[in-house]
C-alpha cells in the first residue's frame, strides 16, 4: 500500500512562492504517475497538474505558467508555485496512480492513492 505525505504548506504573502513536496512510501513506489489537486472551502477538488511515470507533465487548460510539477526517480513529487494569488488558498493534495492515461490523470477519480493534504493560505 502506497502512502503519500505532503509537506511545505503554510502562510504565504500575495505574489510569493512556495514549494510543496510529496513523499511516497510503502509498496512499490516506482513507475507511479503523480498528480496534484487543490480544494478551496466550499469548492470541488481541482486539478493543478500531474507528472507521468516517464516525467511528462500535464496542466489544466487554465494554466498560467505559475505552477511547475516535477518528480524524482523514487516517485516523490514537487509542486513549485510562484506569484501566488488569493484564490490559491486551499488544501493541496498529492495523489498517485499506476495508470498513465492522460485523461485519467486530470481527474480525481483517476488516482488510487491520496495524501492527507497540506494547507496553503495566501495572506492577502
Amino acid at each position: 500500500q502506497v502512502q503519500l505525505v505532503e509537506s511545505g504548506g503554510g502562510l504565504v504573502q500575495a505574489g510569493g512562492s512556495l514549494r510543496l513536496s510529496c513523499t511516497a512510501s510503502g509498496g512499490t513506489t516506482g513507475h507511479l504517475a503523480m498528480g496534484w489537486f487543490r480544494q478551496a472551502p466550499g469548492k470541488e477538488r481541482a486539478f493543478v497538474g500531474a507528472v507521468s511515470s516517464s516525467g511528462r507533465t500535464y496542466y489544466p487548460d487554465s494554466h498560467e505558467g505559475r505552477f511547475t510539477i516535477s518528480r524524482d526517480f523514487t516517485s516523490n513529487s514537487y509542486l513549485h508555485m510562484t506569484s501566488l494569488k488569493p484564490e490559491g488558498t486551499a488544501v493541496y493534495f498529492c495523489a498517485a496512480t499506476r495508470n498513465d492515461g492522460v485523461l485519467l490523470l486530470r481527474q480525481p477519480g483517476g488516482y488510487n492513492y491520496w495524501g492527507q493534504g497540506t494547507q496553503v493560505t495566501d495572506s492577502a
